[in-house]
């Protein structure tokens, strides 16, 4: 088999929410290895993450959250890969904000895990930016994907609809911080940190 990789670049587009929008660069992160992958968020534009899904069969398309520059093409993005669209139900009146005419396909709980070319994605709901915010945690690759809920410098933002400051707090604390320190984050937005440098963020 061969080798488990993550394939990387970067989007750009809006997010609009509580009638402001703003002008945005989304990181756009795919699992896999050379015959099959996952796809993390769709936010701006299906021909950007079908460039770095290549000819691989898309198992799922998995949201961290459904804020529209995570999900805005992830329907579009269904009917082109035949893949389901995993997402936290937590995060269904958020989801309702984009898409009206479209469902997502999977509810996603926290602990479960989604296999991907050998390997084993584990999924942690880490709410506050979004109620159903999650994080995906790979130990084979040794590396999590925290969307918009940690960041290099500390948390994502909390100071818009849906989102609470505390929690997303509570979230890092009992979700992330447990994982070892060497661990890389890959974020939603910006650069990659680790989990040792954000426990020293947040004291």
């Amino acid at each position: 088999m061969s080798t488990l990789r993550i394939d990387h670049a970067v989007s750009s587009g809006t997010f609009s929410l509580d009638g402001e929008t703003h002008e945005v660069e989304n990181n756009l992160w795919v699992i896999g290895n050379d015959d099959e992958c996952v796809v993390i968020d769709a936010p701006h534009s299906v021909e950007d993450i079908l460039a770095l899904v290549g000819g691989r069969q898309v198992k799922a398309i998995i949201a961290t959250h459904a804020h529209d520059d995570h999900v805005r093409v992830a329907p579009e993005l269904r009917e082109r890969v035949t893949a389901p669209i995993l997402m936290h139900p937590a995060d269904s009146e958020v989801w309702e904000l984009t898409h009206t005419d479209h469902l997502w396909d999977v509810d996603l709980e926290d602990g479960q895990s989604i296999k991907v070319a050998g390997a084993s994605i584990k999924v942690l709901h880490t709410p506050g930016h979004a109620p159903g915010a999650v994080s995906l945690y790979v130990h084979d690759l040794g590396c999590v994907f925290t969307g918009d809920t940690l960041f290099e410098g500390g948390p994502g933002a909390t100071g818009r609809s849906f989102s609470d400051a505390d929690l997303i707090v509570e979230s890092i604390r009992a979700k992330l911080l447990d994982l070892p320190d060497e661990t890389v984050v890959h974020t939603g937005h910006g650069p990659d940190t680790t989990i040792g440098a954000e426990r020293a963020n947040l004291g």
